[in-house]
């Protein structure tokens, strides 16, 4: 129930996200705007989605992850509803941009940690399973979108998406942490009992518990537990990743917004453009079991990072190759390309996250990591389409989408390789120096070793 849960928020947020650049078009027209302009719209609904993914992991960790994801729902919901009666494009700023990313936020970092809670020998797979409701939402939701607008308009799609979204509240009844609730209790139980037989533990109770329903803490306890609860931002390895993160989310934006309108440029008919982000989406559910089943097998497992960098790096080459795909038969290879290696390496950053901080801070972690999401997917697209409106060309867009997916990949590497000497050179260090040696040696070689 969890993995379907959580299957069902990324239909309703990362799907529909996407396939919020089908409109792209109907904006233009509709308001008379450039490119820049209407662009702001899916950067602001993705920026605020990510921006304010540790407001929901907060909500998530101090009240529940139900009350989190159903109060999202409502929020994404009444945001595509208010849009629907939209005047201006500033007005979409407000309506599809912020409220409705506010209401993806609650929603879409909570449910990934319940799955990452919930299972460890099988977590890829898992992850995998449920994020793969990304692409298959795509796939499925593009053409009926598409449709929606020629039946309907664009007022009435979004409207109907309203209704659509409205079943995240569906989804956040599902999550109930039953076990781990039991487990929080009997824990709980186990330490008060510690506390009334040990004044000294009752003494450091303050600095000993963090509860993630804390009824009964007082201002040092709480502000002790948010402290512990984000050390892991000091952690040498989380930075690394985090920092790659910047410059994975500036590359993966761009496509998704601009491939609908550069497909419509080179002649693609306006559905074979929505059937392009079909494509894209099946074959990102491939990309996310397939990868997950493979990175779970055992001699894979210590490898999942390699496979996460090869995966960016790859879906960073094929961006560089769209500029010269001009025709729909030239475009579906680049769908499947990109969409693969995009549910690959998507699946694979809760495994590498837990893997660099545990699961134990999985749900703060994912929070930090989709916030510096934000400031890459609010400029992206903008700058995306200040480069199209000064060249008129989308070759600079997807160049440098597609460089920065690689440079994103070759940061990861260089410091796996930075690791992995400086791993070789402690264990080089301590062959040489012998314990038993040094009861024998001078003191100045004694006390050089110890400085060292």
């Amino acid at each position: 129930m969890i993995v379907a849960g959580c299957f069902l928020v990324t239909v309703c947020t990362r799907a529909v996200t996407r396939c919020i650049s089908i409109f792209f078009v109907e904006f233009q027209t509709y308001f008379g705007e450039d490119y820049a302009r209407t662009a702001w719209i899916h950067s602001i609904a993705d920026c605020t989605t990510m921006l304010c993914a540790p407001l929901g992991s907060y909500v998530s960790n101090h009240f529940s992850c139900q009350v989190g994801i159903m109060l999202g729902g409502l929020l994404a919901s009444t945001g595509l509803i208010l849009s629907s009666f939209a005047t201006s494009l500033e007005y979409l700023y407000l309506t599809l941009g912020i409220l409705t990313g506010l209401g993806f936020a609650l929603c879409y970092s909570p449910a990934i940690a319940m799955v990452g809670k919930y299972f460890n020998e099988r977590r890829a797979l898992a992850n995998g399973i449920a994020m793969s409701g990304s692409g298959i939402g795509t796939f499925v939701l593009a053409p009926v979108v598409q449709l929606l607008i020629e039946q309907f308009s664009w007022r009435g799609a979004l409207l109907i998406m309203g209704g659509f979204v409205s079943n995240l509240c569906v989804c956040g009844a599902l999550m109930r942490p039953i076990a781990i609730k039991e487990k929080n209790r009997h824990s709980q139980e186990v330490l008060k009992e510690k506390y009334a037989s040990d004044p000294e533990l009752r003494d450091e109770k303050q600095t000993s518990a963090c509860s993630p329903l804390p009824e009964d803490c007082n201002h040092k306890s709480l502000c002790y537990c948010s402290q512990k609860e984000y050390h892991f931002l000091l952690m040498p390895e989380f930075i690394i990743l985090a920092t790659s993160f910047l410059f994975l989310a500036y590359g993966c934006s761009p496509p998704f917004v601009y491939l609908v309108p550069y497909a419509l440029s080179v002649g693609v008919s306006n559905q074979e453009a929505a059937f392009l982000m079909s494509i894209l989406g099946a074959v990102d559910i491939v990309g996310n079991i397939t990868f997950g089943w493979l990175t779970d097998r055992r001699f894979l497992k210590k490898y999942r990072l390699t496979c996460y960098l090869i995966a960016v790096g790859l879906d960073g080459m094929s961006c560089l190759f769209l500029p010269i795909l001009r025709s729909f038969a030239l475009l579906v290879p680049f769908s499947v390309t990109f969409g693969y290696f995009d549910g690959a390496y998507v699946a694979l950053i809760p495994v590498v996250t837990a893997d660099a901080v545990g699961t134990t801070y999985l749900s703060s972690a994912l929070g930090v990591i989709f916030f510096l999401h934000a400031i890459p997917y609010l400029v992206s697209p903008p700058i995306a389409g200040w480069l199209l409106d000064t060249t008129e060309s989308y070759t600079g867009v997807f160049l440098l989408s597609g460089f920065s997916m690689i440079l994103c990949s070759m940061l990861l590497c260089f410091a796996r390789l930075v690791k992995k000497i400086k791993r070789a050179h402690l264990n080089s260090n301590a062959a040489d120096s012998d314990p038993k040696q040094k009861s024998w040696t001078n003191g100045d070689l004694t006390l050089a070793g110890t400085r060292a």
